[in-house]
């Protein structure tokens, strides 16, 4: 092809158009041209709305997630939350529950002491009022230690007693406290009175007796007039106890052909297991 034909102008595959200055101030006009007219005629308004709506579903689309996160964490929040209100009502009705058990222990305990003031209204011979600390380590005798002693004036073998009747008998004074030998140990008897028929005999110490304990009468003859339910009480012959107090109650009369005494069982009426409060 000779020289002289050849195009001197660049191909259209090249060709770059208007310059980027006539463009950024065409575009710039444009921009003004609309922001103008948008302000005085609102001729934008309807496009935004178009484009809005065509938007909002993509826009509802990438907000789920940060909702979700949003959601998850309140969740998670407000579950701590009823846990740890959940925890503190457990704990709250933990000590409300000690509070009303300690309450109805200590309505029980001011009955009692009612009682005990009561009875010690009713002795002839001078009564006071102590408490049981503990029962002894023997595990063959039945016997409780209570917190007065010589310096408050008990002497060995006075009588003690609870709110329902006779207890036990003091047996060992020391300088504070004292030992106490409940009725239902197998070395201890108590001369009793039979309210219903006036019959006297003596009780002893059971301890293998049902509900940790009783007493039993011995050698009452088998036809002897003793019914379940008989009542009863100190007879004062033996100038330890006064007379009249309560002790037992018959729970079981047991008659034997092949024995001339009957085997008759009493529950006593003093608690002889948990007691606390008594009267010496």
């Amino acid at each position: 092809m000779p020289l002289g034909t050849l195009e001197r102008s660049a191909p259209p595959l090249f060709k770059q158009g208007p310059s980027a200055l006539s463009r950024l101030a065409a575009f710039s006009a444009l921009a003004l041209f609309l922001m103008v007219a948008d302000t005085r005629f609102q001729i934008t308004g309807p496009v935004r709305q178009a484009i809005g709506t065509v938007l909002y579903p993509v826009q509802w689309l990438m907000l789920q997630p940060v909702e979700w996160s949003r959601h998850g964490s309140a969740y998670f929040q407000s579950l701590q939350s009823a846990q740890a209100a959940a925890d503190a009502a457990a704990q709250k009705l933990v000590v409300v529950s000690q509070q009303a058990h300690q309450a109805e222990q200590l309505a029980q305990e001011n009955i009692r002491l009612r009682k005990l003031l009561e009875l010690r209204d009713r002795l002839n011979t001078p009564a006071q009022a102590a408490q049981v600390i503990y029962d002894t380590a023997d595990a063959f005798t039945r016997r409780v230690v209570i917190d007065q002693g010589q310096v408050h004036g008990v002497e060995q073998g006075v009588p003690v007693m609870d709110e329902g009747g006779v207890l036990g008998q003091v047996t060992r004074v020391f300088p504070l406290v004292s030992e106490v030998t409940l009725l239902v140990d197998r070395d201890q008897a108590i001369p009793v009175l039979n309210l219903r028929t006036g019959a006297r005999a003596v009780a002893y110490g059971d301890p293998t007796a049902e509900h940790g304990g009783g007493i039993e009468l011995r050698f009452i003859q088998a036809n002897a007039d003793v019914r379940e339910g008989d009542l009863l009480t100190t007879s004062g012959v033996d100038g330890v106890y006064p007379p009249g107090l309560p002790v037992a109650r018959v729970t079981h009369v047991e008659r034997r052909a092949d024995s001339a005494f009957a085997r008759i069982y009493c529950q006593p009426l003093a608690q002889v297991q948990g007691v606390r409060h008594v009267v010496v």
